[in-house]
């Protein structure tokens, strides 16, 4: 007796929304990597500052109100900065250490480590610093007391993240898991900032 298939009509709304993405991701990477970058670098600040509130209730201290603000200047980060500069450092690691270069795995771990976290660790204080309206002295403030503390958190919570994407994950998604990697990180961020 032969077996009829029949499509599956009625999918998830997870399965409907991965296909989405699929398609979004193939007919406009860069764009859809920038917004994913906001939407998720905002959660981030927002995710920061919901702990730093049970943190303080924790403490005593009266809750403050969500700043708006704070996501919104992530997001704006993560839209103009994070998701085109990830995207380009990416594929630009796929032309200069193709997987036919010896040791191109571990040539592109120390790229990105050595030369990429550092450099974008400081286009985000100075991006910040600017989205905040602060002046360069307080950003000259701010790099003195945070920017190493921050480096080095970074080559910690980082480097295990980005030896897994830059070795299993392929290049087409490389930023979406450094983006969910990233919503912890920026709360983080967010709280060195303070």
């Amino acid at each position: 007796m032969p077996v009829i298939s029949l499509p599956v009509r009625d999918s998830g709304l997870h399965v409907r929304l991965l296909h989405q993405y699929l398609v979004l991701l193939k007919n406009y990477p860069i764009l859809t990597k920038s917004i994913t970058s906001g939407i998720l670098s905002a959660l981030g600040n927002l995710l920061s500052q919901v702990l730093e509130g049970k943190r303080k209730a924790k403490e005593g201290t009266p809750l403050k109100e969500i700043d708006i603000s704070g996501p919104a200047r992530f997001a704006i980060y993560g839209l103009l900065v994070t998701g085109p500069v990830s995207h380009y450092f990416y594929q630009l690691m796929e032309v200069l250490m193709p997987t036919t270069v010896p040791f191109c795995m571990v040539k592109r771990l120390l790229l990105d480590r050595l030369i990429f976290a550092p450099a974008f660790l400081l286009v985000f204080f100075f991006v910040m610093n600017f989205l905040e309206g602060k002046r360069w002295v307080d950003l000259q403030s701010k790099m003195n007391s945070s920017y190493w503390p921050a480096l080095k958190m970074n080559w910690k919570v980082w480097t295990p993240f980005q030896f897994i994407n830059i070795i299993y994950v392929p290049v087409q998604f490389r930023v979406l898991f450094a983006n969910i990697v990233a919503l912890f990180w920026y709360a983080y961020l967010a709280s060195v900032r303070k």
